[in-house]
């Protein structure tokens, strides 16, 4: 999830193109009601949003009852950020603008072991 559409559509078309299946949002209201629908593998969010932030976006989904792994991406990375996104639960923090090898690696490792991969 990113409210900026460009980088949205960027790191959808980077995850499509190493093989993933990807749906992205733009809002924390349709993520959430997809995420009732179709229990995805794995949650990547940016932090810094519009309205919300990616700690929020994950407390939303967990308070309905998705338990998957979550990243969070940020360009406002700092020792204090990584310790709350530890505490709600996020798997990797990666600093923005994060390299590919990193995103896909964070994905891989977070999925390792579930169904289907």
């Amino acid at each position: 999830m990113d409210d900026d559409a460009g980088a949205r559509r960027s790191m959808q078309l980077l995850l499509q193109g190493r093989g993933f299946q990807v749906r992205s949002f733009a809002d924390p209201e349709a993520l959430v009601a997809d995420v009732k629908a179709n229990n995805p593998a794995c949650l990547v969010t940016d932090y810094r949003m519009a309205g919300c932030n990616g700690l929020e976006v994950l407390d939303r989904l967990r308070a309905a009852g998705w338990s998957g792994p979550a990243i969070l991406v940020t360009a406002y990375g700092s020792a204090e950020l990584l310790q709350k996104a530890m505490a709600h639960g996020f798997g990797a923090v990666i600093d923005k603008p994060c390299k590919d090898s990193a995103l896909i690696n964070a994905i891989r490792d977070a999925t390792m072991g579930q169904v289907g991969n």
